[in-house]
């Protein structure tokens, strides 16, 4: 018998005989990817996630899996005729997303949830729902790559300014295998927009959404107040010689790096945060120079390369510590398979306990993986 070509998804089957769960989020990316699909044929299914209080929801703009968004999602969904469901994941995400973002920050580290909300709940509860559904592959509207080498690989986005690899390095190898990015060859976001108006969808010039979905306003302090009540004690300021510069109103308020909102007069020179001191409750400030570090410690490392991670003694790999700054040369040194110190031929500045720190090849595309910084300065 004949195999069947590949589709566009790359699985040998019609478009017609391929289920695809489409992971919408109520914004332009997602709602193009369903539309995209559907149009070829493609028998898709829209799952939209409900994250949080959904009365809260309502009345925030500008952020993602709100009830605005489940609004949005469910009206693409009746525009391109398939059907859309949405599932209540409230408890899910709580106590796998924002308790441990705050117990973080109360620790004085520098939480990424969206990469836990990724790796936690949407690339896991929601792609066994998708299984559950006797969907062949699930597809969502990241901007990011996957191409196959000797397994499914994952790679930047074409679009630099839109690449989101840094935000998924914990994809799990199994994971990619199911998982399908139809986005992340474009050239840029005006593709996208220009598909979404092809497609006459609703959400063709929605703005992107830039808060943390559960942080209204980038107030993470108020945030922790609330799942943490009494957290924002009041503290010292204090340089690295231990002398009191001035008080601050909760460690929560503070991360490595920040300059402004420091409130402390008659300095010849600006002061930055070093280091968070949770015990203490003590904010640790010193000069620009005091910031720069060259040795990382990395753990829960997921590696994404064909040889074992701990194969060798060291890999010459470029880094991203921050989603907005650009990978920079280092040399990886495993300690064990899910552990590593990672070297950088230049020091870099503002890096701090809970940052990921993400791997990619020195040249080209592909992401190796990556860990996150366990320990501060």
């Amino acid at each position: 018998m004949r195999a069947h070509p590949l589709n566009s998804l790359g699985l040998p089957k019609s478009p017609s005989q391929t289920r695809v769960v489409v992971a919408m989020s109520g914004g332009v990316d997602s709602s193009v990817v369903a539309a995209m699909l559907a149009e070829e044929g493609y028998d898709v299914v829209g799952v939209t996630l409900q994250l949080y209080d959904h009365g809260a929801a309502l009345a925030k703009k500008g952020a993602c899996c709100a009830g605005r968004d489940i609004h949005d999602a469910r009206r693409v969904a009746e525009t391109m005729g398939f059907p859309h469901y949405v599932l209540d994941y409230e408890n899910t995400f709580r106590e796998a997303v924002m308790e441990e973002f705050a117990d973080a920050y109360l620790s004085g580290a520098t939480p990424v949830p969206c990469i836990r909300c990724n790796e936690r709940v949407k690339f896991k509860d929601l792609l066994a729902t998708a299984k559950d559904l006797n969907a062949d592959c699930m597809a969502t509207g990241h901007y990011i790559q996957r191409k196959m080498g000797l397994a499914p690989e994952l790679h930047r986005a074409v679009d630099a300014n839109r690449d989101q690899s840094y935000f998924l390095f914990s994809t799990k190898p199994d994971q990619l295998d199911y998982l399908r990015f139809p986005l992340g060859h474009l050239a840029s976001k005006a593709e996208t927009r220009a598909l979404a108006a092809k497609y006459g969808l609703p959400v063709a010039d929605k703005p992107d959404s830039q808060d943390i979905c559960f942080v209204p306003n980038g107030n993470y302090a108020a945030v922790i107040e609330k799942l943490r009540p009494g957290a924002a004690d009041p503290g010292e300021i204090v340089g690295l010689d231990g002398q009191v510069l001035g008080q601050h109103r909760g460690v929560i308020h503070y991360t490595v790096g920040q300059r402004r909102g420091l409130d402390i007069g008659g300095l010849s020179e600006p002061l930055y945060v070093l280091r968070l001191d949770p015990a203490s409750r003590r904010v640790i400030v010193g000069p620009k120079a005091a910031l720069a570090t060259r040795t990382i410690p990395v753990r829960e490392i997921n590696w994404l390369g064909d040889a074992p991670f701990d194969s060798r003694a060291e890999w010459h790999l470029e880094v991203k510590v921050r989603s907005t700054r650009p990978p920079r040369a280092a040399i990886v040194r495993p300690l064990s398979a899910t552990e590593a110190e990672v070297e950088l031929l230049d020091p870099e500045d503002g890096v701090a306990a809970g940052q990921a720190c993400v791997f990619y090849a020195p040249e080209g595309s592909r992401v190796f993986g990556g860990g996150w910084v366990w320990r501060g300065r």
